[in-house]
């Protein structure tokens, strides 16, 4: 579809042009961004931009319908893809292939499949005398640890408004989403001290540091796997990982300094400060007597460069129920990956998650979604517009 589309579009030719934007998360998502306010601009209705600092990513929020009503409902989604560098397609990842069905391109499951569903519900939403505002929340580099739709909460209830409640549709194949578990990471630098091999008691070895804090680690990994399960969730505990590692320069050089990072991925109710300090507590308890023994240089610093909260919808969610409403549906799943609706519950909104697509089919080779998904999503988006005009 070329970027002068008629306003009024059907969701595959949408998809079709939102897929044709390489939006990989190292690179810009303007000239989508600018696609889409053009786009709702045809239909009267203002865009508003959120930039970061270097302009090269924006942010897009926009109201359709009563804004003075306040409240309302919020569809959320992110523009940003993950790369398609060493993976093996069979056709071009940035142009829609359709297939028995299926349509293939990076992220047609996650999430511009979702994003074009939105975009062709807005001449229906532009169209009825609605009672309750719909907003439209587009972000940035939610691949890279949901950075970018920060800046964008932090305006919520100023110069943007507050939806009362908030859908975030990434792929759970139209499911009612009320809880994930959210990803905490760390960057762990051990600074010892050198020496020659032949000479070990002259040096501190950070490379056998970081082998005792990952002995740690594995056991904090035993505590959470034995004490904090929720069978609602696969795998139904909290997992820990050590993610990177990197230390030493030569065979005979005790190694000067090494670097880990760990992750833990949280079940919602799971202490993220607490296994921080845990941590913490062990190499200041444990490691650095001895090490300072030998070097009073020697250091151990912990670093959480990353935290997406878990998420568990509020009791009596009035999201959840409205979800379940729109979906025809009567069941709640709880799912491992993270989204950004953790972020979005914790600035205010009421939130759940429901949108179309698998998330087995994310991140991918020949990534892929079913139209017949995109149909139900366009469904229960028709199903909304017609709750909001009541």
């Amino acid at each position: 579809m070329k970027p002068n589309a008629p306003a009024e579009t059907s969701p595959i030719e949408l998809l079709e042009a939102l897929v044709a934007f390489d939006t990989t998360s190292h690179k810009s998502n303007v000239a989508l961004i600018r696609f889409v306010a053009d786009y709702l601009g045809r239909h009267g209705i203002e865009a508003k931009l959120v930039p970061n600092e270097t302009g090269d990513k924006i942010n897009l929020y926009a109201t359709i319908g009563p804004a003075a009503a306040g409240g309302g409902i919020g569809l959320s989604g992110h523009t940003d893809v993950v790369p398609v560098t060493g993976q093996d397609w069979d056709s071009d990842p940035f142009e829609l292939t359709a297939r028995n069905g299926r349509l293939y391109g990076r992220g047609t499951t996650d999430m511009k499949g979702y994003l074009a569903c939105v975009l062709a519900a807005v001449p229906d939403f532009a169209a009825r005398p609605l009672k309750r505002p719909i907003h439209i929340l587009f972000s940035y580099d939610e691949e890279i640890g949901c950075i970018g739709v920060r800046p964008m909460l932090a305006r919520l209830g100023s110069d943007l408004p507050m939806p009362e409640i908030v859908f975030v549709g990434e792929p759970t194949g139209m499911e009612v989403v009320d809880a994930h578990k959210g990803p905490a990471r760390w960057n762990v630098t051990i600074t010892g001290r050198a020496a020659h091999s032949s000479m070990a008691h002259l040096g501190v070895n950070a490379v056998h540091v970081a082998a005792q804090m990952i002995g740690e680690l594995r056991r904090i990994e035993d505590d959470l796997r034995d004490n904090h399960r929720d069978e609602r969730f696969e795998p139904p505990y909290a997992t820990l990982q050590v993610t990177t590692i990197e230390g030493g320069a030569a065979s005979n050089i005790i190694p000067l300094s090494c670097r880990f990072g760990f992750e833990v991925r949280a079940l919602p109710g799971v202490d993220v400060a607490a296994i921080e300090r845990r941590v913490s507590d062990f190499a200041h308890e444990r490691c650095l007597p001895s090490m300072r023994a030998v070097s009073e240089a020697a250091a151990i610093d912990i670093e959480l460069v990353n935290y997406v909260p878990p998420f568990a919808a509020r009791n009596g969610s009035k999201a959840v129920a409205l979800a379940l409403h729109l979906a025809g549906a009567n069941r709640i799943s709880a799912v491992s990956y993270a989204t950004e609706a953790g972020l979005f519950q914790t600035a205010g909104p009421d939130t759940v998650v429901c949108g179309p697509g698998q998330i087995a089919q994310a991140h991918t080779a020949n990534e892929w979604i079913a139209e017949s998904e995109l149909a139900a999503c366009m469904a229960f988006l028709k199903r909304l517009a017609e709750w909001a005009e009541k």
